[in-house]
């Protein structure tokens, strides 16, 4: 295998999926384990509960349900992180190490979790993040993440490469939803793309900057897109691709289709063909949050992308308090990466953040038993911030402040 030529499909902007040239055969089993039976995630569903006499509870039994739904390659693509995964790791640990210290006797019955994100009032603070390939974790895919997403009132984030087009998943659901945008090179198949989403219903464009990735666990797993998944996902964002083209053919035209080399005025043509909200993701710095403000961009999302890009930048939690304090309120201030519990969404809004945004807790529930599974995970959420509101004496989220949290 050639590495590089492996690294080098992972940099391109395809929502992280990793894509090599192999046998179809064999790429098909690598990518979906080989199933023949369409009901195996309910089978190891079953075999999971009889095993461990319980039901999931929280976002770590989903991971536990999904490592045995899952083939091995497929559960390594969603749950490992870039290289040596120090940032993977360090996003759990720094949530962590903050301290929740709530007044005595100031407890609460009754709490509102809901809120409003650039005008659109949802449930909670807890939208599901973009996440590409989720017709390789279950057969809803992100159809049945649509479906759960709308059923909880809150925002589904919906990837490039999701694995269905922009009309497919809008049709899933009448819910809200933010399209994340990787732009191709050529600018009108770029054009004709955001004329899609816009005429499709979507709310809000979520460009995503943080590009390129090397998973060990990829390389060693050769984790790869079955071919039929490749050519869909080339053809739902609009590219001319023809039934003649071969699996090479079509790695070679993925490998240039996508810009790179995006800079600040990227923003000004993407505002000019789109009056849709835009939101910058993989922010990290005070100083690209107030460039985001400058240019008149509607939100940010403070993320590392779940510690799957470069190794080694901090988590997006510890950041946060520090761009929340240049943005003073200016635009909408979102959070990924390293999210698992409600008290992490708690902690979160005490620094400063208007909602998160989880991915690997939503990927892992719809592997593990599909939109029934999605729809847990949210659930499991918004109880566990219920609790903690009340616990901490917060009737509302504007009442959750940074005194809470030890540092």
């Amino acid at each position: 295998m050639n590495r590089r030529f492996f690294s080098k499909f992972l940099a391109l902007g395809t929502g992280s999926l990793g894509l090599m040239p192999s046998d179809s055969d064999s790429t098909e089993k690598t990518a979906t384990g080989g199933e023949d039976n369409p009901d195996s995630t309910v089978n190891n569903s079953l075999k999971f509960n009889s095993l461990l006499g319980q039901v999931p509870a929280c976002v770590a039994d989903f991971q536990i349900l999904a490592k045995t739904a899952l083939p091995r390659a497929t559960y390594e693509y969603i749950t490992s992180g870039s290289t040596d995964e120090v940032t993977l790791h360090e996003n759990l640990a720094a949530f962590r190490r903050i301290r929740i210290l709530p007044p005595l006797l100031a407890g609460v019955d009754r709490v509102d979790t809901s809120t409003s994100i650039l005008g659109q009032s949802i449930s909670m603070p807890i939208l599901i993040a973009p996440v590409a390939g989720q017709s390789l974790f279950h057969a809803d895919g992100v159809l049945g993440s649509a479906r759960a997403a709308a059923a909880a009132h809150t925002i589904l984030g919906v990837s490039s490469s999701a694995g269905n087009s922009v009309e497919e998943i809008a049709a899933a659901s009448s819910g809200p939803k933010w399209f994340q945008l990787y732009v191709p090179k050529d600018r009108g198949v770029t054009r004709q793309l955001v004329e899609r989403v816009h005429a499709s219903g979507y709310k809000a464009i979520i460009v995503t900057v943080d590009l390129g990735e090397r998973k060990d666990a990829d390389l060693r797993n050769r984790f790869a897109l079955p071919p039929s998944v490749l050519r869909k996902h080339l053809i739902d964002i609009g590219f001319p691709i023809t039934k003649d083209m071969s699996y090479s053919d079509l790695l070679a035209f993925n490998e240039k289709a996508w810009d790179l080399a995006l800079d600040w005025k990227f923003f000004d043509w993407l505002r000019s063909v789109t009056n849709l909200p835009i939101l910058l993701k993989g922010v990290l710095r005070p100083a690209d949050a107030q460039q985001a403000i400058a240019l008149g961009l509607d939100g940010i999302i403070v993320s590392n992308h779940g510690g799957r890009r470069l190794d080694g930048v901090p988590s997006s939690i510890e950041q946060l308090p520090k761009i929340a304090d240049v943005m003073d309120g200016k635009a909408e201030l979102l959070l990924d990466s390293g999210v698992r519990r409600g008290t992490d969404v708690l902690k979160a809004i005490a620094l400063g953040a208007k909602a998160v945004l989880i991915g690997r807790p939503s990927a892992w529930a719809l592997a593990a038993e599909g939109e029934v599974g999605v729809s847990k995970v949210l659930s499991f959420f918004r109880e566990e911030l219920i609790l903690a509101m009340q616990t901490s004496g917060c009737p509302s989220l504007a009442a959750i402040k940074k005194p809470l949290l030890m540092m």
